[in-house]
């Protein structure tokens, strides 16, 4: 007789989870992951210091991101738009982007979201390419 694994949800508290150093001012805080039992999704919020930037990069997989406070600006394959809170974008897979903090003075906090537990970012300038999932402390 098989026991069948029951998975139960959770309640995730940004507060009281250790951020990722990205470098350049930038740092992620990892919500929805395996660690946590998702299966399908990985999302969770990276801080950008005042005009911090995360370089260009790619993922295997689409990927939405929302801003929840600040101004940034997206660069999506090439063309950068200014976004505020609450605006949203959404980046099919493969297509080099990055988000830097228009702000000399203020914090950028975007929260992301990969339709893919195994979600891969590719940095363009380098082409080292990490399992996102793999990024928590």
């Amino acid at each position: 007789m098989t026991t069948a694994t029951k998975v139960e949800g959770r309640v995730l508290r940004p507060s009281e989870i250790k951020p990722h150093e990205r470098g350049g001012g930038a740092r992620t805080i990892p919500l929805v992951t395996r660690a946590v039992g998702s299966t399908s999704l990985l999302n969770g919020i990276t801080e950008f210091g005042p005009e911090a930037a995360i370089p260009l990069h790619t993922h295997n997989c689409e990927e939405s991101v929302l801003v929840l406070e600040g101004d940034a600006i997206a660069e999506l394959d090439g063309v950068q738009h200014r976004m505020s809170a609450n605006d949203t974008t959404w980046v099919p897979a493969n297509v080099p982007h990055r988000f830097i903090n228009a702000s000399s003075t203020g914090k950028l906090r975007i929260f992301w979201t990969y339709a893919s537990v195994d979600a891969t970012r590719t940095i363009v300038a380098t082409g080292d390419t990490r399992s996102i999932d793999s990024e928590r402390i």
